[in-house]
């Protein structure tokens, strides 16, 4: 499924590129292991081929899916109700599944609420990182630079 050099999205943690695929014999059983360099921090991630799905390791999103999304999150409409750490929560648990759509809901969700009040500083850093990973999502499926992604975001999601 998965090659040398394709690009994937690992969950949470945002785009990053497979750099090697290794045998090893891990307690008398030979297992392969993508070695994937996630392409903001640097970080190097091994992960058993054969995980690949529970991880929830995929391709970037097409062209027309990035355009799907930014299309749908426009009328995102956000209800405050919760406290702050239980929206905490529940944002960051989208955040985890590493699905764009949800990543984008994120972003427009905690938009919305600063727009009218302070965000907690648990907050501020989950929009960087929101931001973070839907931008570099952006820049590889649209093949454009990070600061055009990050343009293109702001422009779509306010």
């Amino acid at each position: 499924m998965f090659k040398v050099n394709d690009s994937v999205v690992y969950p949470g943690h945002g785009v990053g590129r497979i750099i090697e695929s290794v045998t090893k014999e891990i307690f008398g059983k030979k297992q392969t292991f993508l070695t994937i360099q996630i392409a903001d921090s640097g970080m190097k991630i091994m992960v058993p081929k054969d995980n690949v799905e529970i991880i929830g390791l995929r391709r970037p999103l097409s062209k027309g899916k990035i355009i799907k999304v930014f299309k749908d999150i426009k009328g995102f409409k956000t209800v405050n109700t919760s406290t702050w750490n239980v929206r905490y929560r529940e944002l960051m648990e989208k955040i985890k599944t590493g699905e764009f759509d949800k990543v984008c809901e994120v972003l427009k969700q905690l938009a919305d609420i600063q727009s009218t009040q302070e965000l907690s500083f648990g907050e501020r850093k989950m929009i960087d990182t929101a931001r973070s990973l839907a931008v570099a999502e952006v820049a590889v499926s649209l093949k454009i630079s990070i600061d055009e992604a990050t343009k293109l975001l702001s422009e779509r999601l306010t």
